[in-house]
């Protein structure tokens, strides 16, 4: 599909930051973001604080009360980094909007990069990062086996690496508003929207300050509602491996009726049994596991409840 490229109007950016306990980093966030987008006339610094301990949403406040482009957002509670983001891009009023971490490891720099790509036509311009090997193997190889599994899995097509640093044309950020769903994978849902999409490089930088939000408990329950958010396939590969194990079951119910009736090796051992039960046992749990998830997020969605909660915000253009 060929691309239109945009012409060169006054446009309006948002940028889309949210933050959780973030209380060393987003000064100098707001520095560099400010100097990525100079260029620009019409820009806002839409930063969400997602139920910070620390005195996040103070410094942002006090940002905003200096210059009228930063607009705060605070949630009731803390809702999760996707939610958060989701708040931002509710909000957000720009004809493209950018979303990047407070942690500073998505560089600000690369926006006019971004916002080039844009106006050549692109609706999506996402970034994915670069191998970096300073990072522990155990988290280098949990990213691949991530991407893998959600290639494999899902129904949409992740770029391996990809991040949630990315710009959004007006129009894709009209259509994840209308996604009210309580189990939220943006990446997944950017990719399944469609349009015209690009992705860039990118070297992430060392955290600023601070220590990462995200334990492994975190990241596990982040890929697992990524997979079963855009796919059934888990419960589908739950039926084959039943009917396998079915199959398993029948080869062995033959030789026991052989064993039975042309040979004397029929004296009960309990090490086979116990075997047996356990393995299918544990398969059976599996299953009911893999089924519990699916029916307990039809059980949440069907509760209607709102994603997020905003507790106060500052408005546009106030002073």
């Amino acid at each position: 599909m060929p691309l239109t490229p945009r012409h060169q109007q006054p446009f309006k950016v948002s940028v889309v930051v949210p933050c959780f306990n973030e209380e060393g980093n987003v000064a100098e966030l707001y520095a560099q973001l400010c100097e990525a987008v100079k260029e620009y006339p019409d820009v806002e610094f839409v930063f969400v604080d997602d139920g910070s301990t620390d005195s996040t949403i103070q410094i942002l406040e006090q940002l905003a009360a200096k210059d009228g482009r930063v607009r705060p957002l605070a949630l009731s509670r803390n809702f999760g980094h996707q939610f958060a983001l989701k708040a931002g891009l509710d909000h957000a009023e720009g004809d493209c909007v950018i979303s990047l971490d407070a942690d500073l490891q998505h560089p600000p720099s690369l926006i006019p990069a971004l916002i080039a790509k844009w106006s050549e036509g692109y609706d999506v311009v996402y970034t994915v990062r670069e191998d970096d090997p300073s990072l522990p193997w155990h988290k280098r190889a949990t990213s691949k086996l991530f991407y893998r599994l959600m290639s494999r899995l899902s129904s949409v097509d992740i770029h391996p690496g990809a991040a949630d640093f990315r710009l959004l044309d007006r129009e894709v950020v009209e259509v994840l508003r209308q996604c009210g769903e309580n189990h939220l994978f943006i990446r997944g849902l950017v990719s399944w929207a469609g349009f015209s999409q690009v992705a860039m490089a990118y070297s992430p930088n060392p955290r600023y300050a601070g220590r990462t939000n995200y334990s492994l408990r975190k990241m596990v329950s982040f890929a697992l509602s990524g997979i079963t958010a855009f796919s059934i396939r888990p419960l589908q590969l739950s039926i084959f491996v039943g009917l396998f194990i079915a199959f398993l079951a029948g080869i062995y119910g033959l030789y026991v009726v052989y064993a039975f009736a042309f040979t004397d090796r029929t004296i009960p051992g309990w090490s086979s049994v116990a075997a047996s039960v356990l393995f299918i046992g544990g398969i059976q749990l599996i299953m009911l596991g893999i089924i519990g998830e699916y029916l307990g997020k039809t059980f949440i969605e069907n509760k209607k409840r709102p994603t997020y909660i905003v507790r106060r915000r500052k408005a546009q253009g106030a002073s």
